[in-house]
């Protein structure tokens, strides 16, 4: 099992789209757990998400972790299929409970009471290349398969 979903080729261009989405997610993430980049915290982000946006905690734990720890993931290539899916669930929240409303176009003109979607489904598409073809080159995802012995394919 641990080869399926470590199993990636040594393509530069995943690791490169890979790694440009790990920093990304994790700058916000960090935001969110840590209060770095002008955030507010993990308590703060928690409150937020609960009190505000009436998020159940549980879903707003998961944001936070799947944003920091999956964008930590996606820049190192561990366990990228992993990290990937916890960002596209992310996403799908974020479409389905808040942004969806707004429309399909970010509020770039200000004129929006919110922004939409297209941004989360830019994520949702990189996300599922990156669930389907793995971590690509330079990643621990690689490093990590290449050391599996074959028996543990059967576990």
């Amino acid at each position: 099992m641990l080869r399926k979903l470590t199993a990636t080729d040594n393509d530069s261009a995943t690791a490169i789209l890979r790694v440009v989405l790990g920093i990304v997610f994790f700058a916000h993430g960090a935001q969110k757990m840590l209060g770095w980049f002008g955030g507010y915290g993990f308590s703060g982000t928690m409150g937020f998400f609960t009190g505000m946006l009436h998020i159940p905690a549980l879903f707003a734990f998961l944001a936070i972790v799947a944003e920091f720890f999956g964008g930590l993931g996606l820049i190192f290539g561990l366990l990228t299929r992993v990290a990937a899916f916890g960002i596209a669930a992310n996403m799908l929240v974020a479409i389905l409970m808040v942004h969806h409303q707004f429309g399909f176009f970010m509020n770039w003109s200000g004129s929006q009471k919110g922004e939409g979607y297209e941004y989360h489904l830019l994520t949702l598409a990189i996300t599922v290349f990156l669930m389907i073809k793995g971590a690509g080159a330079a990643s621990l995802d690689r490093a990590l398969s290449a050391r599996v012995p074959d028996y543990a394919i059967a576990s």
